[in-house]
């Protein structure tokens, strides 16, 4: 058996063109259907259905074999390792260039970002991506007072919880909705293949079908 951790919403919706690639369709729709488990065309193929955060910890563990996650969830998982991604068993084999967005720095359209972040200067940000804004901050010598929280990251600078946010962005238009600014570009973001090192030995077959598979439909 092979099982392959999803997450619901977009990075399921974009794998869905690569499982078909790999001859796989998964024959139940997790918008409508309360299993968390789902079948595929093929008897030894399956897919969970988990939270986006807990697609690493899945495929770490053995939960799952394979798992598609973004790369910001994948940082702030391996960062917990110490960044290696060996000691958290994660092979990383492909970039799958699905559910593409940024992560950047945003505040309130009145703060002075600029004079805020001088060298030595302090900062209270909030983000749940805390591993990506120390790093960041970090190489720009600026001291950060990090908030982390999991939603609603607009609100932050508006009541004065924060003076930026770090946070993923797709089109933008949340931020300007709540009169805030993208004022740094952090990093890209796209959806990346993890797999379990150990289930890669002992089904390297056809967890490398997968694979192949898979890098084939991104080429064409």
């Amino acid at each position: 058996m092979i099982t392959l951790a999803l997450s619901k919403g977009r990075i399921f919706e974009e794998t869905l063109p690569l499982l078909r690639a790999a001859g796989i369709e998964v024959l139940d729709d997790p918008d409508t259907s309360r299993k968390l488990i789902l079948d595929t065309n093929q008897p030894q193929v399956r897919v969970l259905v988990v939270r986006a955060t807990d697609v690493p910890t899945y495929v770490q563990y053995g939960g799952a074999d394979l798992g598609i996650t973004g790369r910001d969830t994948l940082i702030e998982h391996i960062a917990a390792w110490g960044g290696n991604a060996g000691a958290a068993g994660l092979y990383q084999p492909l970039d799958l260039g699905i559910s593409r967005c940024r992560i950047s720095v945003a505040v309130r359209a009145d703060f002075d970002y600029a004079h805020a972040v001088r060298q030595g200067s302090r900062l209270r940000v909030a983000t749940k991506y805390v591993a990506i804004a120390r790093d960041f901050f970090a190489t720009k010598g600026v001291h950060v007072d990090l908030i982390k929280l999991y939603g609603s990251m607009e609100l932050a600078p508006l009541v004065g919880l924060s003076d930026a946010i770090v946070d993923l962005v797709s089109t933008g238009n949340t931020l300007r909705a709540n009169r805030l600014v993208e004022v740094e570009h952090i990093m890209d973001i796209s959806a990346r293949l993890v797999v379990n090192q150990a289930a890669l030995k002992l089904k390297q077959a056809p967890i490398r079908a997968i694979i192949d598979a898979f890098a084939g439909a991104i080429r064409a």
